[in-house]
């Protein structure tokens, strides 16, 4: 029988704490390193800030108009005023880390491997190896449905931490030659990320260029949206590609929470948005459908932007 056991990622953090250097699968490829700028370049501009409060309180023009600004150019902005605690806030963090420090044999209880084989979303562990060739993020996460309530896999949940998509990124002994999350553009609609207000590594691709995004300051949310809104916008709204990057010293945190579609919906462009002057730009897919194209598309790095391979 054929060893697959190339399937079976191993967890990053331990990894991280008994390697002196990345295994092959989680290295650049050469061609991947040209032009790639892993140490990124300054934001030209503050990332934009959307007030909330304001903008849901009174529709404030101002604040409407620095939103879709911001969808447009950026794909991604920062909310203040947004009405969560901030004890909450930190809390979330606190389990966050508390979950990771458990002894690996623990996080497993919570595994996305049922029997130890066949992968799932939901749970403790890394992307599905798909390939031999696969190039591997340098971090593990621990992946939750939260809604509806029904739908939760309370198998999958740790006995404390109660929240959305926990991110950890080791320390990584090359962070000139490795990612901790591969460049992408988000499948879902919405995505709400809770940062690290301590360590930085989050990138936003613009006209060619990898920006930073600074650690998250005054416990604000960082909000971008995926795939799905930008069809359903025809591509008035883009979806930023983005990615991680690693750090030689610290662990990094971030927690994400995804507002996704109905499987079986249908995505395409909004009719109110469509005129002649302004036809379709996506045909129409299930959800479903939709969301094994975006897997695969990003898993086997077959280019920037799946969003401009699916145009009419």
């Amino acid at each position: 029988m054929a060893d697959e056991s190339w399937r079976l990622p191993n967890s990053v953090q331990q990894l991280a704490a008994n390697m002196q250097e990345p295994p092959s699968q989680y290295l650049l490829r050469e061609q991947e390193l040209l032009g790639a700028n892993l140490a990124g370049a300054e934001m030209p501009e503050p990332v934009p800030t959307i007030d909330l409060g304001l903008l849901s309180a009174s529709n404030d023009p101002e604040e409407a108009a620095k939103l879709r600004s911001a969808l447009q150019t950026w794909g991604f902005f920062q909310v203040s005023n947004h009405g969560m605690e901030a004890s909450m806030m930190d809390s979330v963090f606190t389990a966050s880390r508390e979950f990771f420090q458990l002894p690996l044999e623990e996080k497993k209880k919570c595994s996305n491997l049922i029997d130890g084989k066949h992968f799932q979303v939901e749970g403790y562990g890394n992307d599905q190896v798909r390939t031999q060739d696969q190039r591997l993020d340098w971090s593990d996460r621990l992946h939750l449905r939260v809604e509806p309530e029904g739908g939760r896999n309370l198998d999958h949940w740790p006995t404390h931490p109660k929240s959305f998509r926990f991110n950890h990124f080791p320390p990584c002994p090359r962070p000139d030659l490795v990612l901790g999350i591969k460049p992408h553009a988000d499948f879902p609609a919405l995505t709400v990320l809770l940062m690290d207000n301590d360590v930085a590594g989050l990138q936003y691709l613009r006209d060619g260029t990898w920006y930073n995004v600074p650690a998250a300051c005054d416990h604000t949310l960082l909000i971008n949206i995926g795939l799905t809104m930008e069809i359903m916008t025809n591509g008035i709204f883009t979806g930023p590609m983005h990615r991680v990057v690693t750090n030689a010293d610290k662990e990094r945190i971030s927690v994400a929470m995804f507002y996704g579609v109905d499987p079986e919906q249908e995505i395409g462009p909004m009719a109110h948005l469509l005129s002649e002057e302004q036809p379709a730009q996506y045909r129409k897919m299930k959800a479903k459908d939709l969301l094994v194209l975006h897997h695969e598309h990003y898993a086997g790095g077959r280019g920037p932007r799946i969003a401009d391979t699916l145009k009419i």
